[in-house]
């Protein structure tokens, strides 16, 4: 028997301007013209053989598909990854339930990354109005609207706004449950949400004055995928009473089928983990098993994909000549890689800051 639920609208929210951020835009912002740091010859070797798969999967029409943690936008590489997906040589962006509120916060007021230590203590860590509110009902009308998590708040940022439907159509779409039970649900959730938070019908205007550094607004732009994957409870928005779980699992479920489209795609193709040790290679290894199932139904394979690790730390486990460690030995545990592992195809980890990398793939790239 569950016990009691904790009342989300009892908090105290706070506004986002009043909250001392440790990242501050277009200061941190990282731009595609900036010379990366030299790698040691063994790590540039290994992005080279990346650039090297990353055309020839490009040349033949294959996904290169790059999954990324939080701190990839937080460390300002947003303009660098939309060079990339600008000149063709990423197909599909996916990062976490983190990844889109950073990306979004630096849209929104051009600063991100509070201090958790010196603010859980004093109770308002992640307990931010306009963070969870739009957000929130940027997930709620993506879900009316049958987009995904990553293209909701893509939209939201790129559009600046949102458009909310009028109650009569809201009602009128929750009395056709029985021929679209999920627009239903959809109309529902927007319409309870509205009518508790004193939402207006008709356009909101939701400013983005750094919108240029955003990669999920670029996205939009460029009409490249990009999946969020969040993870209920991980993420600051949970704490706003607005943010609705149905409407998230709407969206990350959608996102998540896009995601596994794009790995049905990948033999002979490239995927990239930059820096996420839980969401990519999960959400990975259960999108090839779908996709190694469908392929196998038709007599084929996927086998022939490159995947890079890239992670800061060191690694003295060599995972491209001896597969997977022991249980024994301490790398066994490094998850980003023991997963990856598993997965066929070849594999390299480079232990490398994502600046120094992302920068170094574009140079070698020749963009």
């Amino acid at each position: 028997m569950n016990g009691p639920l904790f009342d989300r609208r009892r908090l105290r929210l706070r506004p986002l301007s009043e909250r001392r951020n440790k990242v501050s835009f277009p200061r941190d912002a990282v731009s595609p013209d900036q010379r990366p740091r030299a790698l040691a010859p063994g790590s540039a070797a290994i992005v080279h053989e990346t650039a090297a798969r990353v055309r020839a999967a490009r040349a033949a029409g294959k996904p290169v598909i790059c999954a990324f943690g939080a701190h990839a936008i937080k460390n300002g590489l947003g303009p660098v990854l939309a060079r990339l997906v600008r000149d063709g040589w990423l197909t599909h962006l996916a990062t976490n339930g983190a990844g889109i509120i950073h990306d979004w916060e630096i849209a929104f007021q051009g600063q991100t990354s509070e201090d958790v230590r010196e603010n859980v203590g004093r109770g308002e860590f992640g307990t931010w109005e306009e963070t969870g509110r739009f957000i929130g009902l940027g997930l709620l009308v993506g879900a009316w609207r049958g987009l995904g998590y990553g293209e909701s708040i893509g939209r939201l940022i790129e559009e600046e706004g949102l458009e909310i439907p009028t109650v009569t159509v809201l009602e009128e779409a929750a009395a056709g449950f029985r021929d679209r039970p999920d627009r239903a649900a959809a109309a529902i959730e927007l319409l309870d949400a509205c009518r508790e938070f004193t939402v207006v019908p008709g356009r909101l205007e939701v400013p983005h004055p750094f919108r240029q550094f955003s990669l999920q607004a670029a996205a939009v732009r460029l009409g490249v995928p990009f999946t969020g994957h969040p993870m209920i409870g991980h993420d600051i928005i949970y704490t706003h009473p607005l943010v609705s779980g149905a409407a998230i699992g709407r969206t990350a479920m959608r996102d998540f089928l896009c995601f596994a489209a794009a790995v049905s795609g990948l033999d002979g193709g490239v995927y990239m983990s930059v820096g996420s040790a839980v969401m990519s290679p999960m959400v990975f290894e259960k999108s090839l098993s779908m996709a190694q199932n469908l392929a196998r139904q038709n007599g084929t394979v996927i086998a022939n994909h490159f995947i890079l690790v890239v992670d800061i730390a060191p690694s003295a486990w060599d995972w491209g000549r001896d597969g997977e460690p022991p249980a024994s030995d301490p790398a066994y545990y490094m998850r980003w890689c023991k997963t990856f592992s598993r997965m066929g195809g070849t594999m390299r980890y480079l232990a490398a800051d994502n600046r120094d990398f992302f920068l170094s793939l574009l140079q070698q790239l020749g963009t």
